[in-house]
């Protein structure tokens, strides 16, 4: 087996991306071009900070635990995003959402994330508690309660706001309000210059608990920091464009298989290229090729979900 360039891998998957932007931003333009690149533009950048977030906060996460079939939605950030879409239909109705508008809605559901994983953690992690398994397990059973709320809920309310709360539960890219896009991109730079600072200690985390702490590393307090990172990345492209369930998984296990090293340095950029590669271009090819309007998250979900079985096939046979 041809061992892998990490230098060619990221120049061909940048090459490819770049083609697939660009493809975006020019492929059937019909009319003013001043209209259709701002326009296009403002779309092509949530894409490109919704697959930069999820790719980074999976692959950190997957780090932080050890684990290559885990992804962050496991924490119950979805199952809380759709509580909190449900819990306003549910007492205001869709009628009287406009009055609140995009930027507080924005501010409320990653508001209420960041608390819910910010208390979760500082809960499990003080006193005699600090598991990261018992975290994981936490989040479980509070997403496993947020979804019961959340059907009780939308059984209860009109039909008619059903059929739009329905539209809220699936990630899509085509009404993005220019400034949550601004406030997103800011949380999420900041985030990754502060990322940035501990890209060193990624790799050791990646040894496991034992090997971290003999090697130096804080666990504990180091692990609360990415943990803190993640959350407050998928809440913000979860609160941008809607939940993502499996695509971080797709992501995050296609870097490691071609990227052609462990180290994070190459496994991150890798990782954002291809979610860059795979939304960008998926929705070239679902648009302007087959002409499509299914939105390309559900098929995205399908793919990852297959992943998903795939791995656990994969498990069980070790």
């Amino acid at each position: 087996m041809l061992k892998k360039n990490p230098k060619f891998v990221l120049l061909s998957l940048s090459l490819l991306a770049v083609l697939s932007v660009i493809a975006f931003m020019t492929l059937g333009v019909k009319g003013s071009w001043s209209f259709a690149l701002p326009f296009r533009g403002i779309k092509l950048a949530a894409i490109v900070l919704v697959g930069y977030s999820i790719a980074v906060s999976t692959v950190l996460f997957q780090t932080v635990t050890n684990n290559r079939i885990l992804t962050p939605s496991i924490m119950g950030f979805d199952a809380l995003y759709i509580l909190i879409q449900t819990v306003v239909v549910f007492f205001f109705g869709t009628t009287h959402l406009s009055w609140l508008g995009p930027n507080v809605m924005f501010g409320v559901e990653v508001g209420v994330m960041v608390i819910f994983a910010g208390v979760l953690y500082h809960w499990l992690f003080s006193g005699g508690m600090r598991s990261l398994h018992l975290v994981m397990l936490v989040g479980i059973v509070f997403g496993v309660l947020f979804r019961s709320l959340s059907n009780l809920m939308q059984r209860m309310i009109d039909p008619n706001d059903f059929a739009v709360l329905q539209d809220r539960f699936f990630a899509s890219f085509n009404t993005i309000n220019s400034e949550i896009l601004a406030i997103s991109a800011i949380a999420v730079a900041l985030v990754s210059l502060y990322g940035l600072r501990m890209l060193h200690i990624f790799d050791v985390l990646s040894l496991g608990r034992e090997a971290s702490i003999n090697l130096g590393v804080d666990y504990r307090k180091v692990v609360n920091k990415i943990l803190l990172m993640i959350t407050i990345l998928v809440s913000v492209s979860t609160a941008l464009v809607g939940p993502v369930t499996f695509f971080g998984l797709l992501v995050a296990n296609l870097a490691y298989q071609i990227a052609g090293s462990a180290r994070h340095v190459v496994v991150l950029p890798v990782a954002i290229l291809i979610a860059i590669l795979c939304l960008v271009g998926g929705q070239v090819v679902l648009e302007r090729v087959f002409a499509f309007n299914t939105a390309l998250s559900v098929i995205i979900e399908f793919l990852g979900g297959l992943v998903f079985i795939v791995l656990l096939i994969r498990g069980n046979k070790r």
